[in-house]
């Protein structure tokens, strides 16, 4: 008896440790709905290992990427720098990129093949991805890198502008280089966000020059532990825009500029692309009057990782809310609109105010309410 006592603890405490990591994995995953003609892609593409000034081998970056639901990551290890390579020689600079798409081929996570070109400013650190080979990127001209790049029809994006290693005072900047790079094609895109850091200036950069704004971890030691996941935070990512979620999908709409950057539950990215994304996110499930009153309920479901804040623009006055309304991720919140008298439909305005169209620039957005 004592020993079926003892089995029947242990059963149940070993469901109770099992559920515990599901329900974890769940709350980091992280989703965005697709907008109306194109799949929303979760991409990383500025992420460390071993193989470079990384702290773990590529198997690992595979594991954060699945338990936080990344589509695609690539494996960008500095070309002129090898900390490790004493105690891990790497004469092939895509080594890397193999062992992380060996381990990754099982599952449905994408792996790029990238580099990082690694010089003083200018022109900085820049990644190249989708490139074919590597050790073709060790050129000591810090322009024909850039052209040997393009030869391999790779992107190429401007790595942390804002490093205060590189830019003391934390402002990005163009230099007379960069804006060569950019006028001959070599350059597309910039982090805007990068690790723990956020540039408007590098964000104004990128509105003005037409380049793809991106978000990125810049991952060097382990995500849990940078991003504080078990306390709520998400890895800064890149959300972007494909016809299809493929390889492919993801070049093309790297190269036409539609991507959003998310970093610390705030969304960056141009207008044409954002809203689109918060109106997927954001839906009307119904509305109806309370009774006699004119007072209609409105239930507003969130389908993203994202919780948003909205500020209420409207020409209403709500009744269980300040003109602050803010939707978890997964959840409905009711909004109780006080309309004064009785309409078949109406609209709210929302300014979306954890989102950012430019430097201080939050974008608004119109919910039509058809009410039951």
């Amino acid at each position: 008896m004592k020993n079926l006592l003892v089995c029947c603890f242990l059963f149940v405490l070993n469901i109770s440790f099992a559920q515990k990591p599901h329900s974890h994995a769940h709350n980091r995953i992280i989703h965005f709905p697709d907008v109306p003609g194109y799949k929303s892609i979760i991409t990383d593409f500025h992420i460390h290992t071993v193989f470079s000034d990384g702290s773990v081998w590529p198997d690992i970056r595979v594991q954060e990427a699945l338990k936080d639901s990344v589509h695609a990551i690539s494996l960008t290890e500095h070309i002129e720098y090898e900390p490790h390579k004493e105690e891990i020689p790497n004469p092939d600079r895509n080594h890397s990129y193999v062992l992380g798409e060996k381990y990754a081929r099982p599952y449905r996570l994408m792996v790029i093949k990238g580099a990082e070109i690694t010089r003083d400013m200018p022109p900085g650190h820049n990644n190249a991805i989708f490139i074919e080979d590597a050790n073709k990127l060790e050129i000591a001209d810090s322009v024909e890198v850039f052209r040997e790049a393009r030869r391999q029809d790779a992107f190429v994006f401007w790595n942390h502008p804002n490093w205060v290693a590189q830019r003391e005072d934390g402002i990005a900047r163009l230099t007379d280089m960069h804006r060569f790079l950019i006028k001959e094609n070599l350059l597309h895109g910039i982090e805007v966000v990068n690790d723990l850091t956020y540039s408007d200036e590098a964000l104004q950069i990128a509105l003005d020059n037409n380049l793809a704004i991106m978000g990125t971890s810049d991952i060097h030691g382990l995500v849990d532990y940078q991003f504080d996941i078990a306390e709520g935070g998400h890895r800064p990512i890149t959300v972007v825009f494909g016809k299809e979620k493929t390889a492919g999908g993801i070049k093309e709409g790297l190269f036409a500029r539609r991507t959003v950057a998310y970093f610390k539950n705030t969304l960056i990215g141009r207008p044409e692309h954002l809203i689109p994304l918060i109106k997927a996110s954001l839906t009307v499930e119904k509305a109806g009057y309370q009774g006699k009153a004119d007072v209609v309920n409105v239930d507003i479901k969130n389908h993203s990782s994202v919780e948003y804040i909205l500020g209420n623009r409207s020409e209403y006055t709500f009744h269980a809310h300040t003109d602050i309304v803010i939707i978890p991720p997964y959840e409905t919140v009711r909004v109780e609109v006080k309309t004064l008298k009785r309409f078949a439909e109406f609209e709210l305005a929302f300014e979306v105010l954890n989102t950012v169209t430019a430097p201080n620039t939050h974008p608004q957005i119109r919910m039509t309410i058809k009410t039951e």
